[in-house]
């Protein structure tokens, strides 16, 4: 059962940056599968620092940072068989699939769940990233076609893959599941939709395969986290309003959306009366991609200017995106600590003026 949260609750949206100790963990124990006991200790202690820090930022809903892996798409190949490193021309140095997928460790996420869920008094959130995400980043033509003809054919083997780790995370008893989808949100610019002979075609297998994923999962919120690629100090890698997937987000059958509104090129928040009523918001409010710390009170606007449109009980204050989705985004985590500070305190504010009489 979900944990009672208070009026516009602080969360983040999965990932914060890694110090040179996890990323030293990580490369220890990359690409070798030396993940014995005492590199297990090492990591939970890690893990340990990422919720004390954001339980004392004051955030009410908490992940483990994603510290334990080296990009939130990779956990795939923790638990399926049939990933190799290669070097390519996008990614560099990345995984993808060359064989046909096996268990390997099914029901890895979930563990990580039960630790952070013991870990904390706070509500929790934990991270799946999508097929049709997980399908661009990691199936290439020259290296995957032996194993499955099609990057869709891909997507859809992972369908049920994906479906028994939500639920293993499910029973674990977390609050929240998020599934990551910013390949669905890049599709909100006319750049990115050229690259694709059908780009509707696109937008409908992503959310037809998220819900197939999520059909009648009960006993948590689940929720989808829709961004624009976060690459750090440069930037953002899609520009374009959510209007030009609207039609699309509104068939997901989930109880919650994570949305940027921080960055200018988000478009216009009068989206959001578009929305499902029973859908909840998880508003983008704090910028995860420049040093700038935004102050309390520039969180406090953004927020405001979302209640033009939807109540408050509705809101969930985040981040635009994960502060460091893949290890090598060159975050300092004062910054984000900073950040989730001024989100917590926002959050006080919008509490105090928004009071139920």
């Amino acid at each position: 059962m979900p944990r009672p949260l208070p009026l516009f609750p602080t969360t983040v949206i999965g990932s914060l940056p890694r110090p040179q100790y996890v990323k030293d963990l990580l490369k220890a124990g990359s690409r070798t599968g030396a993940h014995d006991a005492g590199w297990q200790r090492q990591m939970d202690n890690a893990v340990r620092y990422a919720i004390g820090m954001q339980e004392l930022a004051g955030i009410d809903m908490i992940s483990d940072g994603e510290w334990r892996r080296e990009s939130y798409v990779d956990v795939v190949a923790e638990i399926m068989h049939g990933f190799q490193w290669v070097q390519r021309d996008v990614f560099q140095y990345h995984q993808v699939v060359t064989k046909k997928m096996r268990p390997l460790q099914p029901g890895v996420i979930a563990g990580e769940a039960k630790f952070l869920r013991d870990n904390t008094d706070r509500a929790v959130k934990v991270c799946l990233p999508s097929p049709y995400l997980i399908g661009e980043r990691m199936w290439e033509p020259a290296h995957s076609q032996s194993a499955y003809p099609t990057r869709e054919a891909f997507c859809e083997a992972l369908v049920p893959v994906l479906r028994q780790e939500l639920l293993a995370i499910r029973d674990v008893g977390v609050d929240v599941i998020q599934l990551d989808e910013p390949h669905l949100c890049v599709l909100v610019d006319p750049e990115v939709r050229k690259k694709f002979a059908d780009p509707e075609h696109e937008m409908r297998r992503a959310v037809d395969m998220l819900n197939e994923i999520v059909s009648g999962v009960e006993g948590v919120t689940v929720a989808v986290h829709l961004c624009r690629r976060n690459w750090g100090r440069r930037g953002w890698g899609a520009a374009g309003g959510y209007e030009a997937i609207l039609s699309h987000i509104q068939r997901l059958r989930v109880s919650q959306l994570m949305m940027e509104f921080s960055i200018p090129v988000a478009g216009d928040m009068a989206v959001l009366k578009e929305l499902p009523e029973h859908v909840r918001i998880g508003l983008g409010c704090v910028d995860v991609r420049f040093p700038e710390i935004d102050p309390p009170e520039k969180i406090v606007e953004r927020v405001q200017n979302a209640l033009r449109y939807v109540s408050p009980a509705r809101i969930t204050l985040n981040p635009d995106c994960g502060f460091a989705p893949g290890k090598d985004h060159e975050i300092p985590l004062e910054e984000a600590y900073a950040k989730l500070k001024n989100e917590a305190l926002a959050a006080k504010q919008l509490r105090e003026l928004h009071a139920i009489k």
